[in-house]
């Protein structure tokens, strides 16, 4: 596996490669299940794996960046993403657009694969809640940042 760091690679020509690579994926679209800065994600080539619906996989947009984010649903047309921290959904996007696809994320130096159950779970669980997620991620921003402050940090 191949840690990016702050290294100029590219990144597409490794996942081609076969290389897993690992990165600290920037912007908070994928909130608050990847935090910027702090977590590393490891993304395996696609390979001739077909994602499903929740797979979080990382893919190019039509001439443009390469965003790590979320399948919501899939069609003949493509695939539909959508950020964690988002209620917009993106697509189709197409199949040869898909250039890897997250197996684990790494927080505070524990690395949860994506085939953990209870990872599994809250992901699907906030799929679900796409249309009103923000409706509840607000509150709990507010509440912890309260704590924050009540505890001194």
């Amino acid at each position: 596996m191949i840690d990016i760091g702050k290294k100029y690679v590219n990144i597409e020509d490794m996942l081609s490669g076969g290389q897993s690579i690992q990165i600290k994926p920037e912007g908070y679209s994928m909130y608050p299940f990847i935090t910027p800065g702090r977590d590393t994600v490891i993304i395996k080539p696609v390979g001739s794996y077909i994602p499903k619906r929740a797979d979080i996989v990382l893919y190019r947009r039509n001439h443009g960046i390469l965003v790590l984010h979320r399948i919501c649903k899939y069609t003949d047309e493509g695939f539909y993403m959508v950020g964690d921290n988002q209620t917009e959904v993106e697509g189709p996007i197409a199949y040869e657009q898909i250039k890897g696809v997250m197996t684990a994320v790494i927080k505070n130096n524990k690395t949860i694969y994506t085939d953990n159950i209870w990872y599994a779970l809250a992901g699907r669980i906030w799929l679900i809640l796409r249309p009103v997620r923000m409706c509840i991620a607000r509150p709990v921003a507010a509440f912890k940042r309260k704590v924050k402050k009540i505890i001194g940090q």
